[in-house]
C-alpha cells in the first residue's frame, strides 16, 4: 500500500520539479535559438521563434555539398574511433591490473598516476617531446597525447575491483590464465563501464580542436572543431562556402548551421548509449 505523502514531502517534490524545469528551459533555448538562426532565409533577423512556413535549408546545403566540410568530417571521424580505440584499450590494459591487489607497489604506481593527474608536464614539454618523437602533423600527434584520462583510468579501476573474486578464482581453478581471465570473464561484465568511458573520450577526441591546431599544420588534417573556429570567427569562411552563398543564407545562419552539423552526431549517439552511462558511472565510482 502506497504511503500518503505529507505536505513538505509534496512542497519538496515541486521544489525539485520546478528547479529541473528550469534547468531544462536553460539548456534547450540557447540550442532552440542555434536551430532557429540555422533555419533563417535570406533577408530576415535572427528571431527565437520562425514560422515552419520560412524555414530555409539553404546554410545547410552550403555546407554539406562542400569537400572541405567532408574531408573535416572524416578527420573528426578517424581521430575520434582512433581515439576510442586506442585510449580504451590502453585504459583496460592499466586499470586492470591495478585493480588486483596482489600487484607488487600498486600503491606506488597509483601514486604515480596521481601526480601526473595533479601537475602536468606543460604546453611547451609536451610539444617538444612530440616533435622529436616526429609525430608533428600527422594523426598520432593528437591521438597519443592525453590518450589515457586518470580520472577515466580511476574509475575502469574501481569498476574492476567491484566485480566478484569468486569468478577469478573459478577461471584460475579452469586452468585460465590472466590474459584469459581479462578477455573472457571481466571484459563481457564490463559492458556498462567501457561504453561509458567509450562516450568520454569519443566525446573529447570529437570536440577537441586545440591539440589539432597545436600539432597539426596541414589543413587536410583538420578536424570539424577547427573548421567550425573558422566558420565563427570568420576566419576563411570563403573555403567552406560558395561564392554565392552569402546571397543565399545569411551569415548568421550559415554559423548556426555549422554549430548543428557539428554537434548532431553525439546527440543522436547519447540516447542511444544513455542506459548505460547512469550504471556505468554510478558502478565505477563506488568504492567498496
Amino acid at each position: 500500500m502506497k504511503k500518503a505523502m505529507s505536505r513538505s514531502d509534496r512542497l519538496f517534490e515541486w521544489g525539485i520539479d520546478a528547479f529541473l524545469i528550469g534547468v531544462l528551459v536553460v539548456t534547450l533555448v540557447p540550442m532552440w535559438y542555434v536551430a532557429m538562426v540555422s533555419l533563417l532565409p535570406f533577408g530576415k533577423s535572427p528571431s527565437l521563434f520562425l514560422p515552419p512556413w520560412e524555414w530555409s535549408f539553404a546554410s545547410y546545403a552550403q555546407l554539406i555539398f562542400q569537400p572541405t566540410i567532408w574531408q573535416a568530417t572524416l578527420n573528426s571521424l578517424i581521430l575520434t574511433f582512433g581515439g576510442v580505440a586506442i585510449s580504451l584499450t590502453l585504459t583496460v590494459m592499466a586499470a586492470y591490473p591495478l585493480s588486483r591487489r596482489e600487484l607488487p607497489g600498486r600503491g606506488f604506481i597509483v601514486g604515480l598516476i596521481l601526480f601526473t593527474f595533479l601537475f602536468n608536464a606543460g604546453l611547451i614539454p609536451t610539444f617538444l617531446v612530440v616533435k622529436d618523437l616526429g609525430l608533428l602533423n600527422s594523426y598520432w600527434a593528437v591521438l597519443l597525447n592525453g590518450a589515457v584520462s586518470v580520472y577515466n583510468l580511476l574509475v575502469m579501476k574501481t569498476f574492476f575491483q567491484s566485480l566478484p573474486e569468486s569468478l577469478e578464482e573459478a577461471a584460475r581453478i579452469d586452468g585460465a590464465n590472466d590474459w584469459q581471465i581479462l578477455r573472457h570473464v571481466v571484459l563481457p561484465l564490463s559492458r556498462p563501464i567501457l561504453l561509458t568511458i567509450g562516450l568520454f573520450y569519443g566525446v573529447a577526441n570529437w570536440n577537441n580542436f586545440f591539440e589539432p591546431i597545436l600539432f597539426l599544420s596541414d589543413r587536410n588534417l583538420m578536424p570539424l572543431p577547427v573548421v567550425l573556429r573558422d566558420i565563427l570567427t570568420g576566419l576563411n569562411v570563403a573555403e567552406y562556402v560558395e561564392g554565392g552563398a552569402a546571397q543565399a543564407a545569411p551569415a548568421e545562419a550559415l554559423k548556426m548551421a555549422a554549430v548543428v552539423l557539428i554537434t548532431l552526431p553525439m546527440l543522436l549517439v547519447y540516447p542511444w548509449i544513455q542506459r548505460y552511462f547512469t550504471k556505468g558511472v554510478l558502478l565505477g565510482s563506488v568504492k567498496e
